[in-house]
């Protein structure tokens, strides 16, 4: 078992995987921004180390930092959350070095998923159904201008080191082709640091639809049902729920043993995701592996009752998994609202700011997520979410009547809040009837 974790990460995750350390008996060490000096991590953990200055260059993304600070507590272990260095080869290779559990796959396995381009060879090696595209990394326009004309407009360019819907761009002629791929390899150099890109066939209104797993370093690989993460905002979630309206068991028993296929062919151990794309005649195909926990993991955790972060932390203490596929049993259902400090009327505005006041919603079923107390300043530094909102109930329409009632309660005072977007799209008559695709926010004036 590990015995002292640092989180190298923030907010409410940092908070999450500090209470699950608790509950094992492991001592847990914050590491803070000199903007997040009064945060609620920094306050709870056993153990609190300042790294740096409030830019997540020079903080949260600072390696030499965060592993001093490992040095300096005798911390054995790093959880890195999700985002900053989750899903960072380099780093988990120089915890490696250090003789510092990284609690994540290993960085081989992350290399090999990290860029897109090589993750879709792999698959197709598993037998995963994978989206028509370049065999890898495209190198010149021609190149890209006879794939494109092979496998039919409309197509997207796509950052190979990217995530979070950063460096994609859709084209839908040849014209557009030079000025989109240009767009693309600027946005991933400067998001990424790598300008490559990869072409693959455009999936018109897919489902985006995504299977957790966990896998031991015995070779044990389960997965845990779905989530639908559809409701996406330029290519950010937005909302998610499990089990996906449009699942069946047949086509979720076939995602799961691909996604379990997909694990085992890079050697993965630890929690990851693979995501999918599935088109209107429920075809799936692999989109991309995270190698790390998943903002909506709340949501997997409410309907099989297992504790996804408990788990990370007994695989990387070198515990074999103590539960088997047969075990895994999907109950009621289950939803996530990303609560964010910003203006929807202004065109989703960050709004950072004090909060004056603030009242979170309870009862059964009803579960918040969140790093946020009164007077808590949300500081423009780092990413808008500021709260999870994650109902469970016996079945779809029960917590979606249960999501409105929470969402109707929670009241925070001082800044702007999405809550009321939230409040609109769920009563639309298309969530309703489960009748929405990854487009629709971008079809849809929620608003009017």
């Amino acid at each position: 078992m590990l015995k002292k974790v640092l989180i190298a990460n923030r907010g409410e995750i940092a908070v999450r995987i500090i209470r699950a350390c608790r509950e094992l008996g492991i001592k847990t060490v914050a590491v803070y921004s000199t903007a997040d000096q009064h945060a609620l991590h920094a306050k709870i953990a056993d153990e609190a180390v300042c790294i740096g200055p409030p830019k997540s260059k020079d903080s949260y993304l600072n390696m030499r930092e965060i592993i001093a600070a490992c040095e300096l507590t005798g911390a054995d272990a790093i959880h890195p959350g999700f985002g900053f260095l989750s899903e960072n080869a380099h780093f988990a290779r120089t915890c490696q070095k250090c003789g510092i559990t990284f609690i994540g796959p290993l960085p081989e396995s992350i290399e090999m998923l990290g860029d897109k381009a090589t993750a879709k060879e792999t698959m197709k090696k598993a037998g995963v159904p994978v989206i028509l595209g370049s065999e890898g990394a495209i190198k010149t326009l021609g190149e890209a201008k006879a794939l494109a004309k092979e496998i039919g407009y409309p197509v997207l360019v796509k950052a190979s080191a990217g995530g979070g819907g950063r460096g994609i761009r859709q084209v839908r002629s040849e014209d557009e082709l030079e000025a989109q791929m240009t767009a693309a390899k600027q946005e991933a150099l400067a998001c990424f640091g790598n300008d490559e890109v990869y072409i693959e066939k455009f999936i018109e209104n897919p489902k985006h639809i995504e299977i957790q797993i966990l896998a031991d370093n015995f070779g044990n690989v389960i997965y845990l049902g779905e989530r639908d993460c559809s409701m996406q905002r330029r290519n950010q979630k937005v909302l998610e729920e499990t089990p996906s309206p449009v699942m069946t068991d047949e086509l979720r028993r076939k995602m799961g043993e691909s996604a379990v296929a997909a694990a085992k062919v890079c050697g993965y151990r630890n929690a990851g995701t693979i995501e999918f794309l599935v088109d209107k005649h429920l075809n799936y195909y692999f989109m991309e592996m995270n190698t790390r926990i998943q903002v909506e993991h709340p949501i997997t955790e409410e309907v099989t009752g297992v504790d996804l972060v408990k788990q990370q932390l007994l695989i990387a203490g070198g515990e074999p998994l103590s539960i088997k596929q047969e075990d895994i049993k999907i109950q009621g259902h289950a939803i996530e609202c990303r609560i964010n400090a910003e203006n929807p009327e202004m065109n989703f505005l960050p709004s950072p700011g004090v909060i004056k006041s603030l009242y979170v919603p309870g009862g059964p079923g009803i579960r918040i997520d969140s790093a946020c107390y009164q007077g808590f300043e949300i500081t423009p530094y780092y990413d808008s979410m500021i709260a999870k909102l994650i109902v469970h109930a016996s079945d779809r329409e029960t917590a979606i009547a249960k999501m409105r009632w929470a969402l109707s309660e929670f009241i925070v005072d001082g800044v702007s809040t999405n809550i009321d977007f939230h409040l609109r799209l769920i009563r639309r008559e298309e969530f309703l009837r489960g009748d929405y695709d990854n487009g629709f926010l971008g079809r849809t004036d929620i608003l009017k």
